[in-house]
């Protein structure tokens, strides 16, 4: 029994080193008009999506942040492990902006510009307008 709890013991502390020793990336997103203009208040969402060193009990450890881009459009993040993450970039605004990056190092600068929304446009035909009402 006390050969098994040590075993465990050992095999904890060592999880824990692992978790300890993997290197972070603090991240700083910037976000732009097509006409270089800050975006303020944007909505900029993180996920952490992977990297085979960042495990808990077997199982990755979810990372998920939401922040706000303030009045020089610049949002920070609190240091993430390296690896691949997911960057959105949300507002009613402009279009939506989607990319997964790969991060590594000390910091990490993100230049994003966002486009103006395109025009909607359907693939059906146009309605016809409707026939008048026929006389008796």
């Amino acid at each position: 029994m006390k050969v098994r709890f040590a075993t465990l013991a050992v095999l904890l502390l060592f999880c824990l080193g692992v978790l300890a020793s993997t290197p972070e990336t603090t991240i700083k997103v910037v976000v732009k008009n097509q006409y270089d203009k800050p975006v303020e208040n944007a909505a900029v969402i993180l996920d952490f999506l992977g990297s085979h060193q960042v495990m808990k009990l077997g199982k990755r450890k979810p990372i998920h942040w939401e922040v706000k881009t303030n009045q020089q459009g610049i949002a920070h993040f609190p240091p993430v492990p390296e690896g691949t993450v997911q960057l959105q970039v949300i507002t009613k605004q402009y279009q939506t902006y989607g990319k997964k990056l790969d991060v590594e190092g000390d910091e990490k600068t993100l230049d994003i510009t966002l486009n103006p929304p395109e025009k909607q446009y359907s693939a059906h035909p146009p309605l016809k307008p409707a026939d008048a009402p026929k006389e008796p």
